[in-house]
């Protein structure tokens, strides 16, 4: 429920008071019950109060809530960095600092790319998001409404198409645009980076075309560029593995990391080749929380909890429910406003269009309100907030799962 003590500026989707949650079941004030397929925007991979993050934060509050690591190095912070960088599927040797935030380790990463170069440019994506921090907005591939009223961004930073099986860009488009770029725009020589995401969130849970990563790779190597890339909400399982780029047959040189990294805790990082993370003078990193005990305590019982067997059996049984249950909808004309189903895994995307393909926000909208007084909890996402994302833990009970897609599926119908 909305306070004047909460500033205006921050915009709410439900328009309600959560009171405590159950792996994919909430509560809110009231008492009502909602089954979330938002997960805390992607932060909840393994549910509301999982019972080893639980455990977890418990026994570390006990013995130490904070220490800064720049400060007295702590142990785990240390255990954790051994085992997150055990966990990224390079073959490179991999070291990384801890961040509090998604948008903190995309900062910092920033700061490593151009210790790394010489370089201060950046290349970006339509339709990204990478945080809200000052330097990330210009990152970000939408104006509205992160963008508006700020005024001039840190840069440069420059941005192309976005290509996508679940958009319509091909990978010869993106790469035609690419060229122009460096032809009209900036001289090759002076950029950075890439950063790119493997499966876009905000922008609509959109899938990277293989041929282009694999093309991009293979240009920023031949051109001394660095490529990174935002596992912040693709990460974690969300598509059946551990990270989104494995299926893409690439290896970034940095990876940013976030959300569903510790449970529900506030926690992020920069991970990547190791001669990049330690370029910069002692002291070029850190920060007072970055790598808080109790974070840390909580993302080792995460890490715990992510075998690549628990990745695949929850990625698949979820993909496998929403791709059915999807082919189903569209073989009996559930709604004339059914559009595409994006992404991949269980990392999925369900469009709402008009009958000239245009995008059926207005129904969105509505189809929220529909949802949540059935007791569903759903999350826009697309340019023009036209896309269902579906983001319900890895971890839903399997009839959960299916009561929510009966809701969904109860209230795409009375679509008008």
């Amino acid at each position: 429920m909305r306070r004047e003590t909460i500033s205006q500026s921050i915009s709410i989707v439900h328009p309600i008071s959560l009171s405590h949650g159950k792996n994919a079941e909430v509560w809110d004030t009231s008492g009502k019950r909602y089954i979330d397929f938002v997960g805390g925007i992607g932060v909840l991979n393994l549910g509301h109060c999982h019972p080893g993050v639980v455990e977890a934060i418990r026994d570390q509050a006990t013995q130490l809530t904070h220490y800064a690591f720049n400060a007295a190095p702590h142990a785990p912070y240390i255990e954790l960095m051994d085992r997150l960088t055990a966990f990224m599927p390079v073959d490179y040797p991999v070291s990384g600092m801890l961040t509090n935030s998604g948008a903190e380790a995309a900062e910092n990463a920033l700061k490593i790319v151009r210790g790394a170069t010489g370089r201060t440019a950046v290349i970006a994506f339509d339709g990204a998001f990478h945080g809200r921090t000052l330097a990330t907005l210009n990152l970000n591939g939408k104006v509205a409404p992160y963008k508006q009223k700020v005024g001039v961004l840190p840069g440069p930073v420059y941005h192309l198409p976005y290509p996508s099986a679940d958009n319509g860009v091909t990978c010869a488009e993106a790469l035609k645009a690419m060229d122009r770029l460096f032809s009209v725009e900036i001289d090759v020589n002076d950029v950075a980076c890439f950063i790119i995401e493997p499966v876009q969130g905000e922008g609509g849970f959109l899938a990277l075309d293989i041929e282009f990563a694999q093309a991009l790779r293979r240009f920023c190597d031949e051109n001394n560029i660095l490529l990174i890339v935002d596992e912040i909400q693709s990460g974690f399982g969300r598509t059946g593995e551990r990270f989104a780029f494995s299926r893409l047959g690439i290896e970034p040189d940095l990876i940013l990391l976030g959300k569903s990294i510790a449970g529900g805790v506030p926690l992020g990082a920069v991970v990547g080749r190791k001669a990049l993370m330690d370029n910069l003078p002692k002291g070029g990193l850190g920060g007072t929380y970055s790598g808080n005990p109790i974070a840390c305590a909580a993302a080792l019982a995460t890490l715990d909890a992510m075998t690549d067997e628990h990745l695949k059996t929850w990625g698949l049984r979820q993909e496998e429910a929403i791709v059915s249950r999807y082919q189903i909808w569209c073989a009996q004309g559930l709604t004339p406003y059914l559009g595409r189903l994006t992404g991949v895994g269980a990392m999925r995307g369900i469009e709402l269009a008009n009958a000239d393909g245009t995008p059926a926000s207005k129904q969105l909208t509505q189809l929220l309100g529909l949802a949540r007084d059935a007791g569903l909890l759903l999350m826009p996402s697309g340019k023009s907030r036209h896309i269902i994302r579906l983001l319900a833990p890895l971890t839903i009970e399997p009839a959960v799962l299916e009561e929510g897609l009966d809701i969904l599926e109860a209230c795409l119908k009375q679509l008008d």
